[in-house]
């Protein structure tokens, strides 16, 4: 039963996988999101000036060596050079991307059902603008630091939270 439940796990890992991989490589952010996130910015989200309140999940950081992430999270579910997969818990896994010198440049953590997932407030510090499809996102461009932070709810309730050095 053991190793029905890892092929379990793997399989779910992987389907976490690809869906991140469509999401970052395919879809992007669409132009009218970021659009309204920049418009958003402006009036109520924190301006380039402000020290980016979510800069790490559990102490791994933009820029980190693969090593070092790998030292302060579980066996990965899933790793190669440019992407080690992790489930937490139940209702929590992450997806950490390596730049080609293996240091970290996107960490994206899902929450199923928003179980365990932090205030969107403490994340990108401002209130989240609802899409058409009934899904709540806000995106904050920290430029001087270098990276971006996305919080995104789906209609479902399952709660992103992304952390990607800025391109």
């Amino acid at each position: 039963m053991r190793n029905y439940e890892k092929k379990q796990a793997a399989l779910t890992a992987l389907s976490y996988l690809l869906r991140l991989v469509l999401i970052i490589l395919v879809l992007g952010i669409p132009p009218n999101a970021q659009k309204q996130a920049s418009k958003a910015n402006k009036f109520n989200a924190p301006s380039e000036e402000t020290k980016a309140l979510y800069t790490e999940y559990r102490g791994v950081r933009i820029g980190m060596t693969m090593q070092e992430v790998r030292a302060k999270l579980v066996e990965p579910t899933f790793k190669d050079d440019t992407l080690d997969f992790y489930v937490i818990s139940e209702n929590e896994s992450t997806q950490i991307a390596y730049d080609a010198t293996h240091k970290v440049k996107t960490i994206s953590t899902d929450y199923a059902n928003g179980v365990g997932a932090p205030n969107y407030l403490s994340v990108v510090g401002a209130e989240l603008v609802q899409r058409p499809d009934g899904s709540l996102y806000r995106l904050v461009r920290y430029e001087k630091e270098g990276f971006w932070v996305s919080y995104n709810k789906s209609p479902g309730g399952t709660v992103t939270i992304t952390i990607q050095v800025a391109m």
